[in-house]
């Protein structure tokens, strides 16, 4: 199995008026390319810090993260854009749709950033929209859809630059029952195609379609 991400004795402590609050102490893992990763715990366990050092948006304090070969500590700040851009799929539980844009334009918007050419981008953006079953939604603004529908956009928008890994942060925590189990299928679907999932939640129910479970706890590993 190949390596995708490799943490080190890996801590997180921020500094706030109060003094140093700890957010991960310590914590040694790995994930390997086709994984489905659930990372579970209570409010406050650090899931969602050791989320946010995996797909570089964050440093640790100590220890050390490995994306592949490289370890991000060394890595500059364009360099963590760019994989942030394109080997990292975002889906977040807030969506983080840009109301004035059409399912289309969120879609094909990071591939902007990436300087594809805009046709190329929105036949691309067309296609995942089609993929996750929003080819007749196109056009819609984000207030036109439903929470699912939203949802969706946002998972293909975190597809749009082909992504090895795809980071979900409580991907159904704002959508009903029936619905968010359409979006775990969705994901399940992504992971068997070969894309590596780490989802983050608090919710033991979602871990059932994970081959890998990590359970946090006050900023501690308590089992996998």
């Amino acid at each position: 199995m190949t390596t995708l991400i490799k943490l080190e004795n890996v801590h997180k402590i921020y500094e706030l008026d109060g003094g140093e609050v700890p957010a991960l102490n310590g914590i040694s893992l790995s994930i390997n390319k086709g994984d489905f990763v659930a990372l579970i715990g209570p409010s406050g366990s650090g899931k969602s810090t050791a989320m946010n050092l995996v797909g570089c948006l964050d440093l640790a304090s100590k220890g050390e993260i490995y994306l592949k070969e490289h370890n991000i500590k060394h890595l500059s700040e364009s360099d963590l854009a760019q994989i942030r851009g394109k080997q990292i799929g975002f889906i977040f539980q807030v969506f983080n749709l840009i109301p004035s844009l059409t399912a289309l334009e969120n879609v094909a918007l990071p591939m902007a950033f990436q300087n594809v050419p805009r046709n190329i981008r929105l036949k691309r953006a067309h296609n995942l929209l089609e993929q996750v079953g929003l080819g007749d939604r196109i056009k819609h603004l984000p207030n036109q859809l439903s929470g699912g529908q939203i949802q969706r956009v946002a998972i293909a928008r975190a597809l749009i630059n082909d992504p090895e890994i795809i980071l979900a942060d409580e991907p159904t925590g704002n959508l009903d029952t029936k619905t968010g189990d359409e979006i775990m299928k969705l994901l399940y679907d992504l992971n068997k195609k070969g894309k590596t999932i780490i989802l983050v939640t608090h919710n033991p129910d979602l871990t059932k379609l994970a081959n890998k479970v990590i359970r946090l706890k006050d900023g501690k590993l308590v089992g996998s």
